[in-house]
This record gives structure tokens, sequence and C-alpha cells, in this order.
């Protein structure tokens, strides 16, 4: 049988644990229960496996046996699963919906580790196929908590005993992608994220006599404003940068000054040129706008993820590997990066590799109108799980078989009907 079919085979195990891990989300680093369901899954398999000790973090190593005696070690291969859940309260009506309050896996990262899992069952029955090595990266914390950062102090690149030659991970989406399909492209493939907390101090008064006082609250609100502005006068529509102020808070009654105000903010650039910039320009503006109200300003800006970049030959062997196993109309090259961070892009600073979506939209909707990730009401179709293991698989497979970096093809895949982003 071929990988795609013994995928398709185990199916129903691998929707069996989704939904034992969607019913039993974790939220961050400490992932216990979702260790221990891990755990339990690649129990039996002829892997070395190996935890972590910052993080409930599972590394496993397979050994490919179709090396010949005395010849060269093939490359060894890595492969991210994410584990983490959302502080989401879920809205879904599923059988298997979340049981623990507050939290959901509305990012689909069930689905990532059981298609992990199941791509680890597969590599051990292929295993005659295998040159090289397999590292399964199976991570807590991307959800803002650099969990991939900890897995790569660790040694994670280093899990094997000898260096990671490629990496590829895997990330579903709840819309914009028809179920099935798959989209990837060289290059920037997401963008990296910044977070921006702002403090403004004034001197608080009566509503009633606000040239009695400093009001912080004015001041605030033209911060928000110029920065704003800010994006659209100083950077390049053609390499953006996005804030979006996403929590603001200020006062306590409708008639009092309050003393202080603050905001917080999220920052998207897509090149380091843009985001060292963006840095500069943003505590200028702010100081700036605090000096003309009167007030003081406290800027905090926290430097997050790194942008994605995929290597172009690692993404060619992800748009080869798709268009010969699912078809080339399954593959389409995204025309523009993301606007969502990842920290897989700690992964791919480090090693040459691919980021590849998949389209998990439920059967009968329409992926324009579905509800997106993170979303409370987000659903994620079991019917993919099988295609994202084979895919694992053979991208694990193919990669070490070929033994150096892979070529770029004379003949590019060639999408077929709409380009998602």
């Amino acid at each position: 049988m071929t990988v795609l079919e013994d995928a398709h085979a185990m199916a129903g195990e691998l929707a069996v644990l989704r939904h034992a891990l969607h019913a039993e989300p974790e939220i961050g680093l400490d992932l216990p229960r979702t260790q221990e369901k891990v755990l339990a899954a690649l129990e039996g398999l002829p892997l070395e496996v190996g935890t972590g000790t910052g993080t409930t973090s599972v590394t496993a190593v397979l050994r490919g046996t179709a090396r010949a005696a005395g010849g060269p070690e093939g490359p060894v291969v890595l492969l991210r699963g994410d584990m983490d859940a959302l502080p989401v309260q879920e809205a879904a009506a599923l059988p298997y919906a979340s049981r623990v309050e507050g939290a959901m896996h509305a990012c689909g990262h069930d689905l990532h580790t059981s298609m992990l899992v199941g791509a680890a069952r597969l590599l051990a029955q292929h295993r005659d196929r295998l040159h090289g090595d397999v590292v399964l990266m199976f991570q807590p914390g991307e959800e803002g908590w650099d969990g991939a950062g900890v897995m790569l102090r660790e040694g994670v690149l280093r899990a094997a005993g000898r260096p990671v030659d490629a990496a590829f991970a895997l990330h579903v989406f709840s819309a914009q992608i028809p179920q099935g399909h798959f989209v990837s492209r060289a290059g920037t493939v997401m963008s990296a994220s910044d977070d921006l907390y702002v403090t403004v101090r004034g001197a608080g008064g009566h509503g009633s006599t606000p040239y009695l006082a400093k009001d912080p609250v004015t001041a605030i609100s033209a911060m928000v404003t110029a920065l704003q502005t800010m994006v659209t006068r100083e950077f390049d529509v053609f390499d953006p940068v996005v804030v979006t102020v996403g929590s603001l808070h200020a006062g306590t009654r409708n008639n009092v000054i309050p003393e202080t105000a603050a905001f917080e903010a999220t920052v998207r650039t897509f090149s380091p040129a843009a985001r060292e910039r963006l840095v500069e320009s943003v505590h200028r503006v702010l100081r700036g706008t605090a000096a003309a109200h009167g007030v003081e300003v406290e800027v905090d800006y926290r430097t997050g993820y790194p942008l994605t970049v995929a290597d172009a030959e690692e993404t060619a062997h992800v748009a080869r590997t798709v268009g010969e196993i699912f078809g080339p109309e399954r593959y389409h090259t995204l025309e523009h990066p993301l606007c969502g961070s990842e920290d897989f892009s700690r992964v791919l600073d480090a090693v040459p590799g691919g980021f590849v979506g998949l389209g998990a939209v439920p059967a009968g909707l329409d992926p324009a109108r579905a509800p997106g990730n993170h979303s409370p009401h987000a659903r994620y179709d079991d019917a993919v799980l099988a295609d994202g293991a084979a895919l694992y698989a053979e991208l694990a497979l193919r990669r070490a078989a070929n033994g150096s970096r892979p070529s770029l093809p004379g003949t590019a895949v060639t999408p077929t009907g709409e380009t998602h982003g």
C-alpha cells in the first residue's frame, strides 16, 4: 500500500485522537494531559522519545533503515506539529467540544498533533524507504509563548545527534482555503509580530473643568490616530506594516478625568527593514504626541516572532510532493504573505524548510464565509487528517531519499482555480 492509502486506513484512529485532544485543550507551555496523550499514541513505535524540561514538549527520532551498510548517512528532516490551544470559549456545537472552561482548540493545533502522530506511524510502516532520520517536534506554546524558542534552546535541532538539514510545518485553516487544498510560497510566508504597550500619565480632575487637568484620554486617542496616519504616510504600500490597537482602557466615571490611560497593540511587518524603521517611528510619534498634549508617555515595545521565511528549494519540494501525491490542482502558490505570525519562524531562521497551509473547512460551508481561525465558532473537518499525515510523511521520505538539497523544478506546479491568502 502507498503512504496515502495507509494514511486513509488509519483516518478513524486519528479522528479519535483529535477529538480527545479537542475536548481537553491546554494553553501555553504546560500541557501535561496533551503530552500524555501524545506519548500514549506513539507507544510501541521504533522511536527515540524525549520530553522537554522547560515545557511539556515531545521530541521523537525515527532512524531510517534504507541506508546501505557502510553508506553515507541520509539527511535529517524535522516535522513540527504545535499542540497548544487558545483562551477562547468554544461556541461550536460539537459532540467533542471543549470541556475546559475558557479554552478551545480554535486554531486547529489538535489536528496538527494528530497528523504528526499519523506521520510517525506512517514513517515507521515505511521505514525501509527512509534513507535518513526524522525528528518529530511536538511543540507546546505556539500561541504567543514562543514554545519553538524553548525547544530550540533545549536542542531539538540536534535531537538526532547531528544537525537538521530541512524542516517542514503544516497549518490548517477553517476558512478561505477550500477543504483539502494546500497553499505555500517561497520567501516571506508570514509576518513578523511585535507587541506594543503604552501608558499615558496626565493629571486627573473634574470633567467639567478639563483646563485644570491634563487629560490622558484625549492624548491617547490622538496617539491611536497618529499611529494609523504614520503607517500610511511613512511606509511603502508594497512593504506594508499593520498596527492594530486591540485594548484601550481609561477612567472609571463619565465626569472624572483619570490620571492615566493605556493601550495595547499588535504590530506586523513583512521585511526586516520595515520592522527596524517602525520601532523608531512608533517611539517618535508617541513621544511627540505626548509632548503636544503636555502629558508623559511610557512606551514598551516588545519584539516577538520574526518573519516566517521559507526556502525556495524546500518550498519547491513541497509543491512537487503535493502535486505528485494529490494532483497539481490541489496546490496553490500564495500571491502575498499571510498577516499572521508563527514561532516556526525560529526554526526556519536556523534551517532551510517550508511552511504549508491546508484547507480544513467543513463540507457544505463556503470557505469565504466560514468562521476563521481563532473564532469561537471555528470548525475543522476530520476529513483532512489522513492527507495531512500523508503529506508530513512523504515530505520526509522524499527529502531524505533525495540526499542533497532538492533542486528547483524545471516546470513549477501551476495553481489552478483561485489563489487563496
